[in-house]
Order: structure tokens, then C-alpha cells, then sequence
């Protein structure tokens, strides 16, 4: 959803402002459900699996419960004390929003039009948000937290031990509330872990309460940011008692009208569909997707803001659109446009045609904003449903970030959004998809899938900050890219992004030298621990050591220049040949990019597509169109974008041949 509020010749609808959290105001704390007095100094555990433990018997927990908990909200990591993209901190994701939206600093990048569709007219208007001026409860746990124990709020926010201290406290809350002892059978505890999600309504609990029980059931292990193991052992019979959902007095859910699986706790919340103004309307297109039109896509994004800011601008028929919201501290997912309709979200309206849009609250230069286990599991969900329901492969070729996302024509290159960035954690997304990347052939394969280390692989990014300095040292999806073998070369050049010829940067936004977990590039060179890829027509480097291996083998079918022909163009939209149109449909340019594929070199194929393009620039869809042409297209990793190709101009070869 990236967006910039400063560009002069960006349409009014389509300034996305980063700042679009909600305003807040001063409150009280809320008042001790226990009536703890305040806890004297503790000495750190030596460990967090022994915290877990001393937490587990100070506040009769069951440390199961706790470790599932705390599992689902950070995987056990403490991210250095800094807080997620809701406001929350440490193991348990112990929530104070005011303190973290007092500190954020958010920035932007991208002017692109949303709607990526230049037979239509952009809107004018400029969306406002309301004023928020109270925190929803899910959104201040900590400050309950430090009144439970009397521990401060500074130290609930940077101690681990004292932060799952905090968490066992409101859980051992929540449990008196519901009239349950404390300790005993874990199964008891159904009630108390749907209280602690935050939600307000009882789908949402639910749904977060039975994601801790299925956490529980299965077990887990591993190895935290601390470099500490942490492990729960696993529970297979365990059978929650759910009939004490009905005591916590949390409102019934609303999920009628929603697309979502049952797995998920899902609320319609419309964006819409309105006329205004001089014969205009908002905010997305009408289709019959997809008996009209297949669904090719599934664009993941960043909000660039909180939850009940977003969901404001969603529901104003002059702003843009996406098809669903993420909701970051209990998985919470709200649906605004049916997939069979078209909504406004990727920047290329060939894509956005083809595609579902799924936004996720976060930030992508605030690398220690990090997202919480139950958003990624909630999206996978989302997205496995749809990916089975539309028969949309899952792979990096079809469940596109927003930064890979082709510009459409050359001039809109430059502007093209670039979340959820280097952050996003694909390697675990794709594991929850139930689609792990791993090698897939030996060195002959000719293909390399991306796949670094998450936690491990921290390459420098700048731009996070006003001050300039360096972004804090995090884990990374994404590998940088070099002219050489060798880290003091110049990076690869893109010129579509810098048409002038200027160097590609290290900046967060920056999408000219990278590549991205789960993408697949053919192999041009191997040198030592370095291993070069085609990419935007060039020889492109990365690291690659033994060892620590950033990429694996690959193989697959690639495309290359016919015989004959020196080099061939390249598209950002697969639209039809002149001939397709019928009387009535303007003719759209297919609008070579800048970029040329040159003889010699191959690119993966992620899709054969016809040419296909959705004529809909009414509020009535009497006259909305989709045309199919004859020519085919074949869609391939050029860059760190995807791009397309001309069946006519190219031949398609085993990536080993």
C-alpha cells in the first residue's frame, strides 16, 4: 500500500499518506483485576524456556498455555525490545500502542496511480482520516500488565523475563474473570487465551484461541532471536473446554457476506461503490470474476498504517481500494471488495484485473515493527483458501508482493510502490502455505531459487529513518546484487527506475538490486561463493557461500531470444493485439518497457498468458468489457519485478539445455 502525500503530479485518490494511524489521546490505566502489589526486583532466568517456568508458577499458569501464547504472538522472539507494527513488545506481545506511535517514524516512497489504467480519468478529491481519540483495549495490555505485577512499564517492554511475567499475570486475570481456578488442566484455559487475544468479538477470539490450542497439540522448537532454544513439548489429545467463550461477553461476529475460510475469523466491511462528482465513481470496478476472467494473482501488501485508520480510508468512495485487511494483533481479517469484482491496489491494471490485493497492518521501513505470528498465519490461511478456491498456483509467480508488481508503461516505472519490502518474511509465509521452498535439482538444473536465511542474512538498508542513518540491523528477505563478484563493485542498474543512469542505492525502497526468497533466476556464471544470475538483461552477482547457502538449486523451463534476433522487448502488461478489440473498446497500446531481453541470456517462466485486457470505465458495467486476443505472452522473473514476453518472440528451453 505504499503511497507518497508530497508528489504534485500524483492524482489526488492515489497520495497515500504513511501516517494514517490513529490519533490517540491521553487515558487512565486500566484498573488490576488481582490486586497484586507491586512485585519486588527480580534476577533474569538464564534462560527464556526457565522464565516460562518461573512466570508459570508465580501466576498458576500452565506453561504450555503460556508457551503457546506467547509462540502465537512472537514465536518466542524479543526483537530487541521493539515494538511490533500494533504496539506490542516482547514474547507475549505485551501491547502499549501510545508509547510505540509516539516514537514511529514512517516514510514513504512511490507515486503510483492504483488503478494503473490509463483509459480512465484519475479522481481528484483527497480522503481524510477521523480522529481516533481512544486506544481499543487490545491496544494497551502493557499498562494493564505493569498494574497487575507492579513491574514498570520501561522494563515490561525491554526485560523478556519480566515481559512474560506480564503475560502469565493477564492470563491468570482473564481466567479469575471467567470464574476458573488457576493452574489445573490446560484445557481449562480455552477461555482465558481468547480473552488474551484482544479481540472484541467472539470469531476472533475463537479463531486466536484455537490457532494456541493447535500450537499446544502439535508441539514446537526452536531457536530464538537470543540464540536461546525454547521448546513445547506437544499434546496431541488435548480438547479445549470452548463452551466458556460464551462467559468472556465478547459480541457476536459479523461474517456475512465474507469470502473467507472457516478457519479464519473474517467481518465485512465494505469499501464503496459510489457515484460523485462529474459523472465519476469509486472505489473499485464491478466484474463477473471469474467466469468472465480468470484470477491469476494474489498481491500481498503493507497498510503503512494502523488498523482503525486503514479501515476508515477504505470506506471512502474517493480513495483507492484492496479486497482485504489483516488485522496484526489477533489475525482479525476484514473483507471490502468481492473477488469477483476489481479493486484499485496494485498500480497495473492488467494485474490488478488478474489479481486479489490483501493488505496487512505494517510498515516497511520500520525493519523492528515485525509482524506477529498470528497475522502470517491468519493471511496464510486466507490465501491458501483463495489460492485453491481460483486455482492460483502457489509460488512466487503468482503471490506477488506489491514490489513486484511490473510498472505498467515506461513512465509509471519509477513510481511503483515497493511494500511490504525487505522484511516480509517469505520463507515462513510460504511454510504456512503448506509450500516450503527447498533445493529441487542439482547443480545442472540451471535455476536458483532465492532462499537465504531469514535471521541470518541482515544486509545494510538506509532510508528508515530522516537522519540518515543506517536502518537497524534485521533479518531480510531479499539478496543484493553486484556488476562483479565482489562486494565492493557497483550494484546492477535498473533503467526503468533511473532512467538518467543514476546508481541503484541501498535504500529500504529501493527494488533495483535485489532479489526475493521463492524467486527463480536462470544461472549465467558460478565463481567460488558467488553465483550470478540473467536479471534486467544483465550479469548480476550474489554471495552464495557453502555453508550458508543464500540460493538453491533449481530447475525449470526458461525462454530466450528466437534464433536470429539480437534482442526482444519486454512488457508490463500482457494486453491483446489491436485486432481483438471490438467496435466500441478503445484499442490499448501494448507499450514496449525500456528494458530489452538480449540474445544469450534466459529468464524463468512463471505463466503463459493470452493477451487479455478489462474495459471498464463506467459505474454501469452495461458497457464493461473483457477482451482475449490471440497473442500469447509468457510472464518471467526479469528483475525483481515480473514482466512479460511475446510467445512470437521467444523459444522455450529446459533451464539445463
Amino acid at each position: 500500500m505504499r503511497g507518497s502525500a508530497t508528489d504534485p503530479h500524483t492524482p489526488a485518490r492515489h497520495r497515500r499518506t504513511r501516517r494514517i494511524g490513529v490519533a490517540v489521546a491521553s487515558a487512565a490505566l486500566l484498573l488490576p483485576l488481582m490486586g497484586a502489589a507491586p512485585a519486588p526486583e527480580r534476577s533474569a532466568p538464564s534462560g527464556l524456556q526457565n522464565a516460562f517456568a518461573a512466570a508459570s508458577a508465580e501466576y498458576h499458569v500452565p506453561q504450555n498455555v503460556l508457551l503457546g501464547v506467547s509462540y502465537l504472538q512472537s514465536r518466542w522472539d524479543t526483537h530487541g525490545g521493539a515494538p511490533s507494527v500494533s504496539g506490542g513488545y516482547g514474547p507475549m506481545h505485551l501491547t502499549d500502542a501510545r508509547t510505540a506511535i509516539a516514537a514511529a517514524e514512517h516514510h514513504s516512497e512511490g507515486t503510483e496511480d492504483a488503478r494503473g489504467d490509463q483509459a480512465r480519468a484519475a479522481l481528484r478529491p483527497t480522503p481524510t482520516v477521523p480522529a481516533q481519540t481512544e486506544l481499543p483495549a487490545r491496544l494497551k495490555t502493557l499498562p494493564k500488565a505493569a498494574a497487575l505485577t507492579g513491574i514498570p512499564a520501561a522494563r515490561l517492554r525491554t526485560d523478556p523475563a519480566a515481559n512474560i511475567a506480564g503475560g502469565a499475570a493477564l492470563l491468570a486475570a482473564a481466567q479469575q474473570h471467567l470464574g476458573e481456578p488457576l493452574g489445573g488442566d490446560p484445557a481449562d484455559w480455552y477461555g482465558a487465551v481468547a480473552e488474551f487475544s484482544g479481540a472484541d468479538d467472539r470469531a476472533t477470539a475463537a479463531a486466536y484461541a484455537d490457532d494456541v490450542f493447535q500450537v499446544m497439540r502439535e508441539g514446537e522448537r526452536r531457536t530464538t532471536d537470543l540464540g536461546q532454544s525454547v521448546a513445547l513439548a506437544g499434546q496431541p489429545g488435548l480438547a479445549p473446554d470452548t463452551e466458556q467463550l460464551g462467559r468472556t461477553g465478547l459480541r457476536a461476529g459479523d461474517a456475512d457476506g465474507t469470502e473467507c475460510p472457516r478457519s479464519v475469523s473474517c467481518e465485512w466491511v465494505p469499501a464503496p461503490y459510489e457515484e460523485f462528482g462529474d459523472h465519476d465513481y469509486g472505489n473499485h470496478d464491478l466484474g463477473d470474476r471469474p467466469d468472465a476472467q480468470s484470477i491469476k494473482y494474489i498481491v500481498i501488501h503493507d497498510t503503512e498504517g494502523q488498523w482503525d485508520g486503514v479501515l476508515n480510508l477504505i470506506q471512502d468512495p474517493t480513495y483507492v481500494s484492496w479486497n482485504y485487511t489483516v488485522r496484526s494483533t489477533d489475525g482479525l481479517i476484514a473483507q471490502h471488495v468481492k473477488a469477483k469484482d476489481v479493486a484499485w491496489h496494485a498500480g497495473n491494471w492488467y494485474v490488478n484485473a488478474k489479481s486479489i490485493g490483501i493488505e496487512h497492518e505494517g510498515f516497511l521501513a520500520a525493519p523492528d515493527a515485525w509482524y506477529t505470528e498470528a497475522m502470517y498465519r491468519s493471511s496464510a490461511r486466507l490465501v491458501r483458501y483463495l489460492a485453491g478456491k481460483y486455482r492460483i498456483p502457489l509460488d512466487r509467480q503468482h503471490i506477488l508482493g506489491h514490489d513486484n508488481v511490473p510498472g505498467p508503461t515506461t513512465s509509471t516505472i519509477p513510481g511503483m510502490h515497493t511494500d511490504p519490502g525487505p522484511y516480509w518474511d517469505w520463507r515462513h509465509y510460504f511454510e504456512l502455505l503448506g509450500r516450503p521452498f527447498h533445493t529441487t535439482a542439482g547443480p545442472w538444473g540451471g535455476v536458483v531459487t532465492i532462499l537465504p536465511d531469514y535471521s541470518a542474512n541482515q544486509p545494510e538498508y538506509t532510508g528508515c529513518t530522516t537522519s540518515g542513518q543506517p536502518c537497524a540491523a534485521h533479518g531480510s528477505s531479499e539478496v543484493r546484487l553486484y556488476s562483479a563478484p565482489d562486494e565492493s563493485s557497483p550494484l546492477i542498474k535498473d533503467i526503468g527506475l533511473y532512467p538518467k543512469g543514476d546508481a541503484s542505492t541501498i535504500d529500504v525502497n529501493d527494488v533495483a538490486s535485489r532479489v526475493s526468497t521463492g524467486q527463480r533466476y536462470a544461472v549465467a556464471e558460478r565463481a567460488g561463493d558467488w553465483t550470478a544470475i540473467w536479471y534486467l538483461g544483465q550479469k548480476a552477482w550474489f554471495r552464495n557461500p557453502r555453508g550458508q547457502r543464500t540460493a538453491v538449486n533449481a530447475s525449470g523451463l526458461v525462454v530466450t531470444p528466437k534464433d536470429g534476433l539480437t534482442d526482444i522487448p519486454v512488457y508490463g502488461r500482457a494486453y491483446p493485439e489491436k485486432e481483438a478489440y471490438p467496435e466500441g473498446v478503445p484499442v490499448q497500446s501494448v507499450s514496449p518497457l525500456p528494458y530489452r531481453l538480449p540474445a544469450g541470456q534466459r529468464y524463468v517462466i512463471g505463466d503463459e498468458v493470452p493477451g487479455e485486457y478489462y474495459y471498464a470505465v463506467t459505474f454501469t458495467p452495461d458497457s464493461h468489457r473483457v477482451v482475449i486476443g490471440e497473442d500469447l505472452y509468457y510472464e518471467i522473473q526479469f528483475g525483481h519485478r515480473v514482466e512479460f514476453v511475446r510467445a512470437a518472440d521467444v523459444q522455450v528451453v529446459p533451464s539445463a539445455s
